[in-house]
């Protein structure tokens, strides 16, 4: 399989929509207002686009060295995605035969009841695990997960997002940050601050639109981004 090109991968994404910009600001899943979004859901849902987005996601696991034994989809964003890229990367393992390889689903809604196998998971990851997140923007989500994936005992040797909007979470920390105080790896293969200024030069939203999302990132924002 061919390396991960950081280039091709900004390239699909903005190809496909993925980011984009509105009018008028609405409330994101963190609560917070916002004038452009990230949204994976037109990818997801084609079979050739899911497709050709885990053969990105693998080469960039094997770019790292990484040598899991399962990918784990935080629900329900990334439940797709995990299922696909696990059953993909166990097709592709020479130890792949029958009982090698699970292929888990985490519940949307945990149960309130039962052992943390029922709980969560339709199908419980084994082994070394990598999770997996479309965006992050405060983390919430994805932190939730490592915990509850920490107390069934389960090994997360790293997670990764596919586009982080590179956002402070409201105590100051990145959300690189805060994954890793959990002792997990965290890498995403894309973020806002260099998507955003591409997606500007093809869409040309206009001047109030660029104003608003500068205010954003001064407001949220890792760093301050320049759109005009």
């Amino acid at each position: 399989m061919a390396s991960f090109n950081q280039e091709e991968f900004n390239r699909f994404v903005l190809d496909n929509n993925v980011v984009g910009f509105f009018e008028q600001p609405i409330k994101l899943k963190s609560r917070r207002m916002s004038n452009w979004y990230v949204n994976w859901r037109n990818v997801v849902e084609d079979v050739f686009l899911l497709d050709k987005l885990t053969d990105y996601l693998i080469a960039f696991v094997l770019d790292l060295g990484l040598e899991p034994d399962c990918f784990y989809g935080v629900p329900e964003g990334a439940t797709k995605l995990g299922v696909l890229t696990q059953y993909k990367w166990a097709k592709k393992s020479p130890k792949y035969a029958p009982h090698s390889h699970t292929l888990p689903m985490g519940k949307g809604k945990p149960k309130s009841h039962g052992t943390p196998k029922d709980k969560y998971f339709v199908g419980e990851p084994r082994g070394k695990t990598i999770v997996l997140e479309d965006v992050t923007t405060t983390g919430d989500s994805l932190l939730t997960i490592i915990d509850n994936l920490t107390e069934s005992k389960i090994s997360i040797i790293a997670a990764f997002g596919l586009t982080n909007r590179m956002e402070l979470r409201d105590n100051g920390q990145t959300v690189q940050q805060a994954i890793e105080s959990k002792k997990v790896p965290c890498y995403f293969l894309s973020n806002a601050l260099e998507l955003i200024p591409e997606v500007y030069k093809r869409s040309n939203p206009g001047e109030q639109i660029a104003r608003a999302i500068e205010k954003e990132f001064q407001c949220y924002g890792v760093e301050k981004i320049k759109l005009v």
